[in-house]
């Protein structure tokens, strides 16, 4: 029984970061109409469509692999993960907060603009990818689901060299 508790407790868990996601689409929906009125034009879109289906398979993978394999939950991992997850959260909301209008899912950069160097940004050129990479890797640890966090780990790490060329390009154009 307390395995079967542990279970839907992290679905819970995969449920809040996807409830979570669907917020920041939306403020990044808000964003992105605010920045295309000012001209920004999007860069790299031919990537973004992999980059959203890796992240829902991800979010889906993460509780079927606990459920299918049977992954225990091993509460000294658990909050390492859970810590290290809170983290990520907390960083993207200073992201978040620190862009303003200017945050958004995807490449867009505004004519003219100079690029942000306050909150995060003064100690990490790319705070945000830092955060999803660490929570790739640390909501499926959660409940030992290492299978999904070594391979979206890898597959999200390998979508972020893309992104991050992609944007660092835009930046520089601007």
């Amino acid at each position: 029984m307390a395995g079967l508790d542990t279970r839907l407790l992290y679905l819970l868990l995969v449920v809040l970061v996807a409830g979570e996601r669907l917020v920041e689409l939306a403020i990044s929906g808000r964003n992105e109409r605010r920045l295309r009125a000012r001209g920004a034009v999007e860069a790299g879109a031919g990537h973004f469509p992999a980059m959203a289906a890796l992240h829902a398979a991800w979010l889906a993978a993460c509780p079927l692999e606990v459920w299918l394999l049977d992954r225990p939950f091993l509460p000294p991992l658990a909050a390492a993960a859970g810590g290290a997850l809170a983290l990520t959260m907390a960083l993207r909301y200073w992201v978040i907060a620190t862009l303003g209008e200017r945050w958004c899912t995807r490449v867009l950069v505004p004519p003219g603009e100079q690029r942000i160097l306050a909150g995060p940004y003064r100690w990490l050129r790319h705070p945000n990818y830092l955060a999803v990479a660490v929570e790739v890797f640390a909501l499926p640890l959660v409940h030992s689901a290492w299978l999904t966090a070594a391979a979206f780990g890898a597959a999200n790490l390998a979508v972020l060299a893309v992104r991050i060329r992609v944007e660092d390009r835009a930046l520089a154009r601007a």
